[in-house]
């Protein structure tokens, strides 16, 4: 009887390690937190130029994903608004880029001004087939010149 209770034993626990070795091979295993979700303000105006840069100084690398499996996200249309070097909303400083085969974007700016009290920041609007659009925005830490920012959407119901 004690040997029937041990291979009962190894019989459940080999079936855990099927199970769970099949989720993660499936990719269930793996999800991503969504971006979280910001205000768009008063100043977003859609059609921006597709360009990657509106100025020097400050770089945002990233990659757009999928929070149902961290998957990188093509083509995802990634729009950008700040204000300019003397702390205004113009159309110079508005743009649109596409994230790659590999769902990476890169995009170019001044730093931002702060304004009205309100730290700098940079809009973001994301949008890609088969996901909710994004709106959020990206905080700048003082006395950096470059920082990753990805970007994980939720999937359309």
């Amino acid at each position: 009887m004690r040997w029937l209770r041990g291979a009962l034993v190894v019989i459940i626990f080999s079936a855990f390690l099927i199970i769970f070795a099949a989720a993660a091979a499936t990719g269930l295993a793996e999800t991503c937190k969504p971006t979280e979700s910001d205000m768009l303000g008063p100043f977003y105006k859609s059609g921006a130029p597709v360009r990657s840069a509106v100025g020097k100084g400050y770089i945002m690398t990233g990659i757009v994903k999928s929070a149902k499996d961290c998957s990188a996200i093509k083509g995802a249309r990634i729009e950008f608004w700040l204000v300019n070097p003397e702390g205004t909303y113009d159309d110079d400083h508005r743009a649109t880029v596409f994230s790659d085969a590999t769902g990476s974007y890169r995009f170019e700016s001044n730093m931002p001004k702060p304004y009205f009290g309100r730290p700098p920041h940079i809009h973001i609007r994301v949008s890609a087939e088969g996901h909710e659009t994004l709106v959020t925005q990206h905080y700048p830490e003082q006395g950096k010149t470059r920082s990753p920012f990805d970007l994980v959407l939720v999937p359309s119901r």
